[in-house]
C-alpha cells in the first residue's frame, strides 16, 4: 500500500507540474521596451512584434506615439500629413497663454520653427512640448509602465507648464493591446489660461493614415451605435471606435474615455482624425488654472482585430473601466 501511495502522489506530482509547466507557457505576451536616448525613441514590442513607438527627440516640436501598429502589424497612424502638417500620429496639445499675454498653441508648434518651404518648418521650435526624463520604466508579465516627466515652453525655454504621462500598456493577445494613458498638466509658473476653440483640439488625438479613414471605408462607431462624423463630432460618448478592413483584414483602434461623471464630447474626422475634448464646463470656451492647479484626463487606446461588433469593443470598455486591467 506504501509503494502504491508514493507511485499515486507521484502521479499526481507529475500532473500538477505538466499543468503548471503548461499554465506557464501560454501566459501572458511578453512586452520588451527598447529605448534609444540618442536618437529619442522608446520603442515598445509585444511578442517580439513592435507595437508602437514613443518619440521623444530634443528637436521635435512636441513629444508623439509614430507609429502605432495594428495586430497584423500595419502602421495605422500618419505622422505628419497635408495639409495639416502639425499633426502628429498620437499626441496631446493644447492653447494656453499666461494672463495678459500671448496664446501659446503647442497644437500649432510646428510653425514656430523656421520656414525653408511652403509648409516645411525646421527646429529650433520657439514654441514646445520637451520631454524631460522618464521617471519608471517597467516591464512584468503581459504589462509594462512608462512614467514620463515634461514641460510645456514658450519662447525657447520659458516653462509654462509642466506635465507627467502615465502610461501602462496591456498585452492582450493575438496581436492586440491596449494603452491606458493618463495625462496631467500642473500649472507651476504661474495663472495659466486655456483658450481651445471648438473646433481645434481633442485630448488627445490619433490620426489615421488616409487608408484607415473614413474616406476609404472606414467606420467610425460611438458606444451609442452613431456612425460616421456627422452623426458623432461633437457628440457626447463614452468611446468612438474607428475600424477598417484593408486586404481582407479588419482591425482598427477605438478610445475609451475614462468616466469621471461628466459629458466628453469628441472630435471625429472622415479624413481620419479624431479623439475625445474635455469635460463639457473645461471646453470651448477659456478658462484659468490657477498656479499649483492640476488638470487630468485618461483615456484607453485599445488596438484591436475584427471591427467594433467582432473586436469586442464594447465589452473590452467594460473590462477597461471595471479595473480588470490594473497596473
Amino acid at each position: 500500500m506504501a509503494r502504491s501511495g508514493k507511485r499515486h502522489g507521484g502521479v499526481l506530482f507529475f500532473c500538477l507540474f505538466i499543468l503548471f509547466s503548461a499554465a506557464c507557457g501560454s501566459g501572458a505576451p511578453e512586452i520588451q521596451l527598447k529605448n534609444d536616448e540618442a536618437e529619442g525613441i522608446l520603442r515598445v514590442f509585444i511578442s517580439g512584434q513592435e507595437a508602437f513607438v514613443y518619440q521623444y527627440a530634443a528637436l521635435l516640436d512636441l513629444p508623439h506615439y509614430w507609429p502605432l501598429n495594428s495586430p497584423s502589424g500595419r502602421n495605422m497612424l500618419v505622422q505628419q500629413t497635408e495639409p495639416y502638417p502639425h499633426h502628429r500620429s498620437l499626441w496631446f496639445a493644447d492653447t494656453v497663454r499666461f494672463k495678459g499675454e500671448r496664446d501659446i498653441s503647442t497644437y500649432n508648434a510646428l510653425y514656430s520653427g523656421e520656414q525653408s518651404g511652403e509648409n516645411t518648418y525646421n527646429p529650433p521650435f520657439s514654441d514646445h512640448i520637451r520631454h524631460r526624463s522618464f521617471r519608471r520604466l517597467d516591464t512584468a508579465a503581459g504589462r509594462a509602465v512608462v512614467d514620463s516627466e515634461l514641460v510645456w515652453e514658450m519662447d525657447g525655454d520659458r516653462p509654462l507648464l509642466n506635465e507627467t504621462r502615465h502610461v501602462v500598456v496591456h498585452a492582450l493577445g493575438k496581436g492586440e493591446y491596449l494603452l491606458d494613458l493618463t495625462f496631467t498638466l500642473t500649472s507651476a509658473y504661474g495663472d495659466v489660461e486655456f483658450v481651445s476653440d471648438d473646433v481645434h483640439y481633442a485630448w488627445p488625438y490619433l490620426r489615421l493614415q488616409t487608408r484607415f479613414s473614413g474616406e476609404n471605408g472606414g467606420v467610425i462607431t460611438a458606444d451609442n451605435g452613431a456612425t460616421g462624423q456627422e452623426a458623432t463630432n461633437m457628440q457626447v460618448a463614452l468611446w468612438i471606435d474607428y475600424s477598417n478592413t484593408l486586404e481582407g483584414i479588419t482591425e482598427g483602434p477605438a478610445v475609451f474615455q475614462w468616466p469621471d461623471e461628466q459629458d466628453h464630447r469628441w472630435l471625429t474626422r472622415e479624413y481620419g482624425c479624431f479623439g475625445p475634448r474635455r469635460p463639457d464646463a473645461q471646453s470651448g470656451h477659456p478658462f484659468v488654472l490657477e498656479k499649483g492647479e492640476s488638470l487630468t484626463q485618461r483615456v484607453g487606446v485599445l488596438v484591436h482585430r475584427g471591427n467594433v461588433k467582432t473586436g469586442r469593443v464594447a465589452e473590452r470598455y467594460q473590462s477597461y473601466i471595471s479595473g480588470r486591467w490594473q497596473e
